[in-house]
């Protein structure tokens, strides 16, 4: 009682939001009017939830059922474009598409994007040339100006909380995705085949002969593509030991390679001579050197730009004698007392700055003092 009680209560809730139940279906005409739709009405593909999928605006769809025969016919469906409004409305509850919200993709995302593929491209490539490089860089450059150019706006999609259809410029993704007749019939072969196999019993002696003939064939082929593959190894080291790994033939080159069946038996051989001068040694020379000269590049840039300094004062170094050269006593003696006579004569300069050292003197206190030439002393 309470699971019943539980499916009217849902069902209830879904017509009171213009739900469709589920019991209701799309009609033949509005399978009709989907096909026509998916044909005529210009679709974009983008990626929602991960999923590649085709939207469509809902004036345009409106616009061109306004224009089909369920509008111009002799009994027509709808005349107006609150009868498209509607009629479209009723595919979208019965979920042939559902209402998307388109959100503008910012620069910052994009340029994540290809900043992680081109990271990713790195790792995953080898090292190229310079001149690769440089091609790489022209054509970046002229795609950005191409990007610049165009100035399309790249968006995403997203569900929309408000499923309804309205005549305006909003997306609706189509899940209504008919199989096409094609793959029918590759299903039905299928299926046919696989009874054929089974009934191989039944069949005439003349047909099972020659199916038996055909399988002996097969296998044989099969054999034969596994024994050259084998012979064409053995064949290349032989001469590879022979030579000291100068010459390389390869017979069938193509045998294991990722081309057509036809492509895979031609050449017949390939012959390289991989010795002192040949075209292989210079090219791995080359590269040696270039990648040489890009560690030197990359080193120099590292290296930070140095500010140039004076260079620093040379420290005094006190040269010591050695004990033999060593000056004697009287030398030492003679310059101490030449020391002592040095400092004497600073003292008396010090005391010649004060004003004790000039006083006014009679000539009678002076006793026994000597006169100038020329001059004779006063008698008292």
């Amino acid at each position: 009682m309470a699971e019943k009680r539980k499916t009217k209560k849902r069902k209830e809730k879904r017509k009171e939001f213009g739900e469709a139940t589920e019991s209701e279906k799309p009609t033949s005409e509005e399978y009709a009017v989907a096909k026509w739709l998916k044909a005529n009405v210009p679709t974009k593909k983008t990626k929602f939830l991960n999923h590649h999928v085709e939207y469509f605006t809902g004036t345009r769809a409106v616009d061109a059922l306004l224009t089909s025969k369920w509008a111009t016919g002799k009994n027509p469906i709808f005349t107006t474009r609150l009868e498209v409004t509607d009629f479209l409305h009723q595919m979208l509850l019965h979920k042939l598409f559902h209402r998307a919200k388109k959100i503008p993709v910012s620069e910052q995302e994009l340029k994540g994007k290809s900043k992680k593929k081109e990271a990713e491209k790195s790792k995953s490539g080898d090292e190229k040339d310079q001149a690769s490089a440089c091609e790489g860089k022209d054509t970046k450059e002229k795609d950005k100006e191409k990007e610049k150019e165009k100035k399309k706006r790249k968006i995403r999609l997203e569900m929309h909380m408000e499923q309804m259809f309205l005549d305006t410029a909003d997306a609706y993704v189509w899940i209504y995705d008919p199989m096409p007749w094609y793959y029918w019939l590759c299903g039905a072969l299928v299926v046919f085949g696989t009874i054929g196999v089974c009934m191989f019993p039944l069949w005439p002696a003349t047909v099972r002969k020659g199916v038996y003939y055909l399988s002996i064939a097969a296998a044989a082929f099969l054999v034969m593509i596994i024994a050259l593959a084998v012979l064409r190894v053995v064949v290349f080291c032989l001469v590879w030991l022979l030579t000291l790994s100068r010459h390389h033939l390869w017979l069938l080159p193509n045998l294991t390679e990722d081309v057509g069946f036809f492509a895979s038996f031609w050449p017949l051989y390939k012959y390289e001579y991989r010795g002192p001068g040949s075209e292989s040694d210079k090219s791995s020379k080359s590269k040696k050197k270039r990648k040489k000269d890009k560690v030197s590049d990359d080193e120099e840039e590292k290296t930070p730009l140095l500010t140039e300094e004076p260079p620093p004062a040379a420290p005094v170094v006190e040269e010591t004698l050695p004990k033999e050269e060593e000056e004697p006593k009287e030398e030492i003696a003679e310059a101490a007392s030449a020391d002592k006579l040095s400092e004497s004569e600073s003292e008396n300069s010090q005391r010649s700055s004060t004003d004790r050292d000039f006083e006014m003197v009679e000539p009678g206190d002076i006793e026994g003092g000597d006169t100038p030439p020329g001059e004779h002393a006063p008698h008292s």
